[in-house]
């Protein structure tokens, strides 16, 4: 019985999931792709300081 409740609880997501789905205009989908490279640059920018930070703080602990 468990699962049979289980089951119809389930069954809308599967039944409109499919539904839900729309087409989005090529300037959305443009618009997504340079967010994501921005994003990159970005993401590669702050790794590339935390790295520093961490090599400089590294190269001082083996001086003293």
């Amino acid at each position: 019985m468990k699962y049979i409740k289980q089951a119809t609880c389930a069954l809308p997501f599967f039944l409109f999931g499919a539904s839900a789905h729309a087409e989005l205009p090529a300037s959305v989908t443009t618009a997504i792709t340079d967010a994501t490279a921005d994003v990159g640059t970005a993401g590669a920018a702050i790794l590339g300081v935390v790295i520093a930070i961490v090599a400089f703080a590294w190269i001082r602990r083996v001086l003293k």
